[in-house]
């Protein structure tokens, strides 16, 4: 199973930030969203990754002030990215090797995608239980 069909039952929009933003307007966006992470475009290239962590890591270096900070000068770069034919497994592994929990998909270096730890994990999950019921189903046949 490929990165391609977590994506083609994600019918959420892709949010992201720009270089330029504030800290603080890309801050409120998350909130807004719920969500723990934005990729951070530069036209269609993803330039890096603004996450809770960038913002835990900001605000205790620099208290209030990292609020008025641009996004540019406090994400993680470069971002770590996958290609929507990664197998699921992979992306996993690659998330726990690098302890990250978001991933951009990149096609022909354009954003296609975003996917979380959880994306991939639930995935994972609905894959197991099928594969077990099945295989209830058929030893119950036998």
């Amino acid at each position: 199973m490929t990165i391609s069909a977590i994506l083609a039952n994600h019918h959420a929009d892709i949010f992201t930030a720009l270089p330029h933003e504030s800290v603080g307007d890309v801050v409120t966006r998350l909130a807004k969203n719920r969500i723990g992470a934005l990729p951070v475009v530069d036209g269609t290239c993803v330039i890096g990754i603004f996450s809770e962590r960038d913002i835990i890591y900001g605000v205790a270096k620099h208290g209030g002030d990292f609020l008025t900070k641009t996004v540019a000068e406090t994400m993680t770069a470069p971002a770590i990215t996958v290609a929507p034919d990664t197998a699921v497994l992979s992306a996993l592994s690659l998330m726990s090797k690098r302890r990250i929990r978001h991933l951009p998909v990149i096609k022909d270096d354009a954003l296609i995608g975003f996917v979380s730890i959880g994306d991939l994990v639930k995935h994972r999950i609905e894959k197991i239980e099928t594969e077990a019921a099945a295989m209830r189903d058929y030893i119950s046949m036998a």
